[in-house]
């Protein structure tokens, strides 16, 4: 593989980012221009920016990046706003029907370090198809944040989806990866779980985390709770066997209480006592039920949104 012909496309996805959406581009121009410089890169490597929907001006200041830098700073907009997942993978089909040899995935406030770019490509022209950013730390997260972010990472992997812990949406994935996501048409398509599950070679690098300079995170507690959700019911069936499992525990348990009954009546003669503890025992199990119902619901809304077949998205404009 020559080094000096690699052409990088990087993608990143913006919602309401006005105040920083130019900083970042103009950083990452930087970090392009120094690795274009070691020969690692070729010089039409460029940018491109998914603005999802953004009700501010970022897509605006887009629109003048272009103006200014031309075809290193490229940009699509969405007619509304569909998620950060969607916004990624319109960026990745979007720089593969341009063109490009790989691509790195960034977020907007440039919390992820964004001179690990390099060490991705050092990784990437060593044969590795998919590069992941795994974070040192969770020192920037709030005290929930972090130690919900670490529960789910168990919790996938006991599900048998191995994500490594603190993976996140910053990697290189190669065009050959681009070709495999391109067959996948599920609308709620899960990437932390989809670039391991593909099987391509894949490289690991550490980076720290930077507080966000301005503005404030997108993500809130519905939305990661939604992420998560998404990325259970998409990859693993464990918990409806889960489901199954309670369930025939649970019918051998009342057959077992029956026993009880029985015998204290016919045998002990005895009248059952524990009318508290039979409540208790109902309450729990209508509990139980609601709440496996619940799960039953999350695979039942994602075969309802994929039958349904509508796009992932809708482009308003695209500037190329």
């Amino acid at each position: 593989m020559s080094e000096k012909k690699t052409k990088l496309a990087v993608i990143i996805p913006c919602y309401n980012e006005e105040l920083v959406v130019k900083t970042t581009v103009e950083t990452l121009l930087k970090v392009l221009d120094g690795i274009i410089n070691k020969g690692k890169i070729s010089p039409d490597s460029y940018i491109y920016l998914i603005d999802d929907g953004s009700k501010d001006k970022t897509w605006e200041i887009i629109e003048e990046l272009h103006k200014t830098y031309g075809s290193r700073v490229k940009g699509t907009k969405f007619i509304r706003n569909y998620g950060n997942q969607k916004a990624l993978i319109a960026g990745l089909l979007g720089v593969k029907a341009i063109g490009c040899d790989c691509v790195v995935s960034i977020d907007a406030d440039l919390q992820q370090d964004e001179n690990v770019i390099e060490t991705f490509i050092d990784e990437y022209h060593k044969g590795a198809e998919i590069v992941s950013g795994i974070r040192n730390d969770r020192k920037t997260d709030s005290f929930f944040k972090k130690y919900t972010a670490l529960c789910f990472y168990k919790l996938m992997n006991i599900l048998g989806v191995k994500i490594p812990p603190n993976h996140s949406d910053f990697r290189l994935v190669s065009s050959k990866g681009l070709e495999i996501l391109e067959k996948y048409s599920e609308a709620g398509l899960f990437l932390r779980g989809f670039f391991h599950e593909i099987g391509l070679k894949t490289s690991y690098v550490h980076f720290d985390v930077k507080p966000r300079a301005l503005g404030s995170s997108k993500y809130n507690f519905f939305s990661l709770t939604s992420l998560a959700l998404n990325g259970i019911t998409a990859f693993s069936i464990v918990p409806l066997r889960i489901i199954a499992a309670i369930g025939v525990l649970t019918v051998l348990g009342s057959f077992l209480l029956a026993g009880e009954v029985v015998i204290e009546k016919y045998f002990l003669h005895t009248t059952p006592s524990g009318w508290a503890t039979l409540v208790v025992l109902l309450a729990f199990f209508g509990g139980l039920q609601l709440f496996c119902l619940g799960i039953i619901g999350e695979y039942l809304g994602q075969i309802f949104n994929e039958v349904k077949a509508r796009p992932r998205y809708i482009k308003e404009k695209e500037l190329i």
